[in-house]
């Protein structure tokens, strides 16, 4: 990691942890069905990363924005749990401020992980910013950590690690899990 130490200062301070879907929790690809529903797969390390973020440090609330909606997306966030779900945004930092307003939150609370243009505005104003490995290349120019993850393959699961190594509870998932 560039800056470690800068990276970790900034992740000690988050609250709120908003994430996009497709292209982040997902390696964006869509399998869209006769009948119309989608399908997406998802990284099952992203998901038990939520689970150690829930279980640790339940203080950091979550929140997912995307462009898309499909009952997939809203049984997937029930299921782990998400506390705010934004579906059918393609103006995400619209979205952002209504989610500030909501919480309380101030945007340094806040980390963002984005991969495609839609998401330059919200990784500008979050207090940290992270794009996946494979995020679209001028998206990689205004975040603060480039995840040595692609989108759907891990990237979530290590921004919720360094979170929780900020905040010095890194450790707790060796003692709860193993």
């Amino acid at each position: 990691m560039k800056n470690k130490n800068g990276l970790l200062k900034k992740a000690a301070k988050i609250k709120l942890f908003i994430s996009d879907i497709d292209g982040v929790l997902t390696r964006g690809e869509i399998i869209v069905l006769s009948s119309g529903e989608e399908i997406k797969i998802w990284n099952v390390k992203d998901g038990l990363g939520y689970l150690f973020l829930r279980d640790i440090y339940p203080e950091v609330k979550t929140a997912w924005i995307t462009g898309r909606g499909s009952l997939q997306i809203q049984e997937r966030a029930k299921d782990m749990k998400i506390d705010y779900l934004i579906k059918n945004c393609m103006t995400k930092k619209e979205a952002f401020d209504k989610l500030l307003l909501k919480t309380g939150l101030k945007a340094e609370e806040t980390v963002y992980i984005g991969d495609d243009i839609v998401d330059i505005a919200v990784l500008k104003a979050a207090g940290l910013s992270v794009c996946p490995k494979d995020a679209v290349s001028r998206v990689k120019k205004y975040v603060d950590y480039v995840s040595e993850f692609n989108g759907g393959e891990g990237a979530v699961r290590e921004v919720i690690e360094l979170i929780l190594e900020a905040k010095g509870e890194i450790k707790k998932i060796y003692g709860k899990y193993l």
